[in-house]
C-alpha cells in the first residue's frame, strides 16, 4: 500500500507514470466510496434527469459503444 505523509506536488510529479496512475485510482476509489459527499447542483441534476428520461423513452437513439470507439479512432467525430 502506498503511504504518503506531507508529500508535495513536486514529489508526486516525480513518481513514475504507473505510480501516478495508481495514486489517481486510489483517490478516485476513495471519492466513489462516499458518493453522497459529491454535491450535484440543481441544474446538473435536472439535466441528468432530462437525459435519463430521453434515454428511457428512446434507448435506441444515439450511438453504440462500438460506434463511439470507431469514430474516436478514425477522427470522424470531428465532422459531426
Amino acid at each position: 500500500m502506498l503511504r504518503m505523509n506531507n508529500i508535495s506536488i513536486t514529489d508526486i510529479l516525480e513518481l513514475p507514470v504507473q505510480e501516478r496512475i495508481r495514486l489517481v485510482e486510489l483517490i478516485w476509489d476513495s471519492v466513489a466510496a462516499i458518493p453522497e459527499a459529491v454535491k450535484v447542483s440543481p441544474a446538473l441534476k435536472a439535466e441528468l434527469e432530462t437525459r435519463l428520461a430521453e434515454f428511457e423513452a428512446n434507448p435506441e437513439a444515439g450511438y453504440s459503444w462500438d460506434q463511439v470507439k470507431s469514430r474516436l479512432k478514425d477522427g470522424s467525430w470531428r465532422s459531426a
